[in-house]
Order: structure tokens, then C-alpha cells, then sequence
């Protein structure tokens, strides 16, 4: 268990509580203080001195977030199964022990996640499920594709368990994704090994909060954690592109969704009346540089047409008729598609 940590300190004794709690597995945890210019070395320190399964490695200068993952899970890991966990995070109970059982009893896959509960630290823990889980397996190509249809990564982190040959085989996170390198780490986990998840219980807390890294990339309209999240798939593609069934047509599938985005965030600028104040411009710029067909979405229509309507109607009107008629024209397709095939 990798836990690594900037400035968390009052934070650890809770999230390694969750680790060194867990039932029916065995333990050891490093946390990696990135030299945080608080006293969250110290509190590592105390937390190790209290359990022989802690160690602690303090960083004399910074080396940054994505440095610090791939010191503790390439160069520290050396069990069967790793787990990274920020100090921010916390395991719910049992959670180890669902996943190794799945991944006990299924070589094949390189790693195991599950479904993962938000909270925000200001109250009680929400309720979560901790009884026997439902097994998911799934192909690594079938999940990659799946992965390229939605355009956005459906792990948080907290709740992988992850083979730590299969990691040391991929290697770590790419430092040129400070956002999105989780979502290109697993893409190539899933071109060398097939995936599991753990149906109907909850295997991780995720906390939300104004210093989470993540909130950055959303402050300019999405146009950060978009761009990101092409360059993960782009990165991926030039990497490990040989290993991906039907290449171009899941490169053409990725830009359309990804282009799709920027149109629809663009769209709903305008209809909360941010357009003067979020980049709607270049949101549906980096959408025609994304997708050379961008022009013939149905969000680049609405887009226009909301343009052209400008405030003459209300938002609300703007955002219903769009949608309204695009439903309708969906309607009528599949009504000659149904006529003409004479079932």
C-alpha cells in the first residue's frame, strides 16, 4: 500500500487506519511525504513508530505527485497486489479482501476496482456496502472499448487493486498527464490483461474538497480536464496503439466524443449565460482541431442555433427545443430504418 502525501498529515492517521484495519490480509504501508512544509512528516513518522507495517520515506525536495506514485509502486512494491492511496482517501472495510479473492481466482486480469463513495470529510462517514460482491470480468479489449465510446475514466483510484507484476509491466504514470494519467495508466492495463469489478458493494472513499488537484482543470469552462483527457488517449494510442483492435476506428470514435463535450459545455455556457465569461470560442476551437467532423454534431448545430437566437428567448427554451427536435429527428430514422428492413 502506497500512500503518498502533500500537506495531509492530520489526514493520515484516518486513511491509514482504513488500511491497517483491514480484516483477513496482510499489510505494509509506506507513505511518501513529498516534503510538505508542514508537519505531516512528523505525523508519518508517529504513525510508524505505532505500527512495525508502516515505513516512511520524507522527500528532501519536492518531486511532485506523479514522481512520487511511481517511486512507491515501481520501486517500493514488491507483493503480489498494491494499492495507491492518497492521504486524502480511506478504504471502507473490506475492501482488500473482496479484491484479492477476485483476483486470487482470476489470473487473467491485471487489475480489480469496484464502486467508490464521495464525501466531503465535514461529518459522519456515509453508509457504505461491505458484503459479498458480485464478480465482473471483463475482456481488456472489450473494456477499452467501452473506455473510448465515453471518453472519460470511470476509476477514481482509491478503489484499485492492482497485480503488481501486470504494473510493473505497463509502468507508471505518464508525468506528462499531471490530470488525467490514471485514465491512460489503465487503458494500458486493459491492452495487456483483462479487468474485474466488484458489483454491489462499495470498495473506497473518494473525498471531495476546493484542494483537490482535479479542481484546477475545471476552472476555465472544462477546457483543461478536456484537453487532458485527449492527450491521455493520445498518449495511450502512441504507446501501446499496436496492442488496440480496430485502431483507427476507436481513434475516430475518442475525437468525436471528446469533440462532443467541448460542443455541449459550450452549449450549456450559453444557456446559463456564462458565454461572456467562460471560453466558448475556444472550447469549440480545440473541438474542430479534435474532430475533423465536428461541423455535422448535433452539438455544434444547437450550438449555432442557440448563437443566433441569442437572447431573444429564454434559456430554458434554448436548452428543450434542441433537444426536443433532435429526439424527433432520432424518432423518424429509426421509423424508415423499421419500415424498410419489413419486419
Amino acid at each position: 500500500m502506497v500512500v503518498p502525501c502533500y500537506r495531509y498529515g492530520h489526514l493520515l492517521r484516518d486513511s491509514v487506519g482504513s488500511v491497517l484495519d483491514q480484516p483477513d490480509v496482510d499489510v505494509r504501508v509506506l507513505i511518501i511525504d513529498d516534503a510538505s512544509p508542514d508537519d505531516s512528516a512528523d505525523r508519518a513518522l508517529e504513525l510508524a513508530a505505532g505500527d512495525p507495517r508502516v515505513e516512511v520515506s520524507v522527500h528532501p525536495d519536492n518531486r511532485g505527485h506523479i514522481g512520487t506514485y511511481n517511486e512507491g509502486l515501481l520501486e517500493w512494491c514488491d507483493t503480489d497486489y498494491a494499492v495507491l492511496l492518497s492521504a486524502d482517501d480511506m478504504l471502507t472495510p473490506g475492501s482488500l479482501g473482496r479484491a484479492v479473492d477476485f483476483l486470487d481466482a482470476t489470473p487473467e486480469a491485471g487489475l480489480v476496482y469496484g464502486h467508490y463513495v464521495r464525501f466531503d470529510g465535514k461529518g459522519a462517514l456515509p453508509p457504505v456496502r461491505t458484503g459479498s460482491p458480485t464478480w465482473r470480468r471483463y475482456e481488456g479489449q472489450a473494456w477499452l472499448r467501452r473506455r473510448f465510446s465515453h471518453g472519460n475514466g470511470c476509476i477514481a483510484s482509491p478503489e484499485v487493486v492492482v497485480r503488481t507484476s501486470v504494473q510493473q509491466a505497463v509502468g507508471g504514470y505518464d508525468p506528462a498527464l499531471p490530470h488525467t494519467g490514471d485514465i491512460e495508466m489503465w487503458m494500458r492495463f486493459a491492452a495487456r490483461a483483462d479487468l474485474g469489478y466488484l458489483r454491489g458493494v462499495d470498495q473506497a472513499y473518494y473525498r471531495v474538497h476546493d484542494l483537490s488537484m482535479s479542481t484546477t482543470y475545471y476552472a476555465d469552462g472544462g477546457l483543461g480536464d478536456l484537453r487532458q483527457r485527449w492527450a491521455a488517449y493520445a498518449a495511450f494510442l502512441e504507446k501501446d496503439g499496436d496492442r488496440v483492435e480496430h485502431r483507427m476506428d476507436m481513434e475516430r470514435t475518442i475525437r468525436r466524443r471528446i469533440a462532443r463535450d467541448a460542443l455541449w459545455r459550450a452549449c450549456r455556457a450559453l444557456d446559463g449565460g456564462r458565454g461572456d465569461r467562460e471560453p466558448v470560442d475556444a472550447l469549440v476551437a480545440f473541438a474542430l482541431e479534435t474532430y475533423d467532423g465536428a461541423r455535422g454534431l448535433s452539438e455544434y448545430r444547437g450550438l449555432r442555433w442557440r448563437r443566433a437566437v441569442g437572447n431573444r428567448i429564454s434559456p430554458t427554451v434554448r436548452r428543450v427545443i434542441p433537444t426536443a427536435l433532435w429526439r424527433r429527428a432520432r424518432q423518424e430514422l429509426w421509423w424508415r430504418q423499421w419500415k424498410r428492413s419489413g419486419v
